[in-house]
């Protein structure tokens, strides 16, 4: 029997929706041929009439059409106050079909950082919420009790937008009935539980405290570029998109778009400083031991390094 998925999409630009469609070997197509996944709804693949498409989430609600695997995408708005009236489906609020719809579903993903931890929409101003996180702090639209048809909390796919490998993988996991272990924000720990920091091409660099102060050249971007590979989480320098870069690789510095902080409230390229060492620090790290550390590695540094030699 096929594998049933709705796809919701909430306050978002749909970017999500669009890496995903972007998906390679196997495409989309091919996926959901090799999953069995009956898409019974998707903003970007349906062609239901709006008449079909009620009486389609009619039959879910009144629990005749199973519901396997429901994607929301893009925050839950609830404002204003409390209402959910910014965004609205039918003439109702989204909020509360998204609640129906949860209820219903064996499982629940949260896709790309707005549906997981609220994200870009501005949670003050339209009252924008993940589905079980605002920002760090756990509880959002369902709350912190809220555990799907197959017992799990929500999955939460982080990434601005979510890298449609990692979609997939869960999809897959999910539909095969296999383990899938969760970190402390509720994100596979297969692909968030290393930091983007891990195979950066720029890693040396870094060691030996040669660093960036613009774009353009060879070296760190952590200590004045805003670089948060050190800090965030998720698969962008082990998945590469397009298979064949991320933003480190070209020399832009990681935004930590996984992370739930995301977006921060400082300019993206400007690293905070204190005595020229960043303010945030990896995790474990301790302040004193980095100043000493990395001021004893920037005397060590190779001249290779000095003069960028390496490539990229």
């Amino acid at each position: 029997m096929a594998t049933t998925l709705y796809w919701a999409q909430c306050g978002s630009c749909g970017g999500d929706s669009m890496a995903w469609l972007c998906l390679e070997s196997p495409d989309v197509v091919e996926l959901l041929d090799l999953l069995d996944i009956e898409v019974l709804w998707h903003p970007s693949l349906s062609n239901q009439s709006a008449r079909d498409h009620l009486a389609l989430l009619g039959s879910i609600a009144a629990n005749e059409q199973p519901l396997d695997i429901l994607v929301v995408e893009g925050a839950v708005l609830r404002g204003p106050g409390g209402t959910g009236m910014f965004d609205t489906f039918d003439g109702r609020p989204k909020k509360d079909l998204i609640g129906e719809l949860a209820r219903r579903a064996r499982h629940v993903v949260a896709a790309g950082t707005c549906a997981s931890f609220g994200g870009a929409s501005g949670e003050a101003e339209v009252e924008a919420s993940g589905l079980q996180f605002v920002r760090e702090e756990q509880g959002g639209f369902l709350g912190p009790a809220f555990r799907s048809g197959s017992g799990r909390p929500v999955v939460n796919l982080p990434g601005c937008p979510v890298h449609p490998q990692v979609l997939a993988g869960t999809l897959a996991a999910l539909c095969q009935g296999e383990e899938l272990a969760l970190g402390p924000y509720q994100a596979p720990a297969t692909w968030y539980g290393m930091l983007v920091h891990q195979g950066c091409v720029r890693n040396e660099y870094h060691e030996y405290r040669v660093e960036d102060a613009d774009f353009g050249t060879r070296g760190c971007m952590f200590f004045h570029l805003g670089c948060r590979g050190p800090l965030a989480f998720g698969p962008c320098n082990k998945l590469l998109w397009n298979r064949r870069s991320s933003k480190t690789r070209v020399g832009v510095p990681c935004m930590g778009c996984t992370m739930p902080d995301f977006p921060r409230d400082h300019p993206l390229f400007d690293t905070p400083a204190m005595a020229d060492i960043p303010l945030e620090l990896p995790a474990g790290v301790d302040r004193a031991h980095y100043l000493a550390y990395k001021g004893m590695a920037a005397a060590a540094a190779p001249d290779r390094l000095l003069q960028r030699q390496t490539r990229l």
